[in-house]
């Protein structure tokens, strides 16, 4: 499904993880995820609603409405964050990615590496024209996974998002075409070379 290799990190589907394993995670970011990701931090406040928060995502799966990818870390099998598809339009056809990692492996290119292989399965498997991206602007971090992927920024959405505390917030959106997609990928292979 997803091809990826690392040293550092796997990525898994649903069926391998252990509700206790992702409320942890979220329990351990969950001030760090509040902006991004308010209807996960309240949907997983505890570990019974984390089970029917990862029910309601496996039939998401099994509806083919979104997807998820949960990365984990290979020496402490720690799980350490998660890639989601959602927003799937197959009339378009596109997609947006949603994407978190625990605080203590930001900026260590993880989430970059994950993104990619998220976005080939995205181009192959689904067949999207477009992926897109939506950050909060001052989630600069975000931003740079989507440039570092080939998104180009296509615009700040005002007022667009509503955070945990009733404020609306800028959204910064980033897309990435096919056609864009397979041409960055050919020249990094061919750089590879």
């Amino acid at each position: 499904m997803i091809n990826h290799k690392s040293d550092i990190f796997s990525i898994q589907t649903i069926e391998t993880i252990q509700s206790d394993d992702f409320f942890n995670l979220i329990e351990k970011n969950r001030s760090h995820l509040a902006l991004g990701f308010p209807y996960t931090i309240l949907k997983c406040a505890t570990p019974e609603s984390t089970k029917d928060y990862l029910k309601e995502s496996a039939k998401t799966i099994a509806d083919k409405k979104g997807y998820f990818f949960y990365l984990r870390n290979k020496k402490t099998e720690a799980l350490i964050g998660l890639v989601n598809i959602k927003n799937i339009n197959k009339e378009i056809p596109l997609c947006e990615l949603g994407y978190f990692i625990d605080r203590e492996y930001q900026g260590k290119g993880i989430t970059s590496m994950a993104v990619d292989a998220v976005l080939h399965f995205c181009f192959e498997e689904l067949q999207m024209n477009k992926v897109f991206i939506c950050t909060d602007k001052v989630n600069i971090g975000s931003q740079k996974v989507a440039l570092k992927n080939g998104f180009l920024q296509e615009g700040i959405l005002r007022n667009e998002f509503k955070n945990p505390k009733g404020e609306l917030n800028d959204v910064v959106y980033f897309g990435l075409l096919r056609s864009d997609y397979y041409k960055n990928t050919t020249v990094k292979r061919n750089k590879e070379k």
